[in-house]
């Protein structure tokens, strides 16, 4: 009677930032919990969270997300006011937000949210600390992985 649940079938990946890999070079990769209310670990459930705009500050010594958005579900309770685009604590270790903070203030970082997916019973996002980049490095980036492209089919068709 025990049945073997297949971790292949069901992706851990809730949202995604792909517009963040084209404005920013991407250095440093950390992983933060994220403090949520019950409604909001709800409307996850369903899928309704975007981070598409979203991005980290940092105050008083702790890191929040903004501009994360997730939808409440219709049948939440009328008792429960549901914001979704609350600011949300991250939830990261001393030395990683020590790291954070110097990089941020002395070499002029941003941090940006890459990716929020289940790890365990846990919701957790994926933030790196990053580089903006000017328009010539996105045409630099866009040559050269068409560049990429074009190799891979030259290969293919070569052997």
């Amino acid at each position: 009677m025990n049945k073997k649940h297949s971790k292949s079938n069901q992706s851990n990946t809730i949202a995604l930032n792909k517009k963040a890999r084209h404005e920013y070079f991407l250095e440093d990769k950390f992983e933060a919990g994220v403090s949520l209310q019950g409604w909001e670990v709800k409307s996850i459930r369903a899928g309704k969270a975007n981070i598409a705009d979203s991005y980290v500050i940092i105050q008083n010594g702790e890191a929040y997300l903004l501009g994360a958005q997730i939808q409440p579900m219709n049948q939440a309770s009328s008792h429960v006011v549901c914001d979704p685009n609350r600011t949300r604590k991250l939830l990261l270790k001393r030395r990683e937000l020590n790291r954070l903070i110097g990089l941020r203030e002395r070499q002029g970082y941003s941090i940006v949210c890459t990716a929020m997916y289940w790890k365990k019973c846990w919701v957790k996002v994926e933030i790196y600390l990053a580089k903006g980049k000017q328009s010539q490095d996105k045409r630099d980036t866009i040559k050269d992985r068409d560049w990429s492209r074009q190799k891979e089919r030259i290969m293919k068709h070569a052997v």
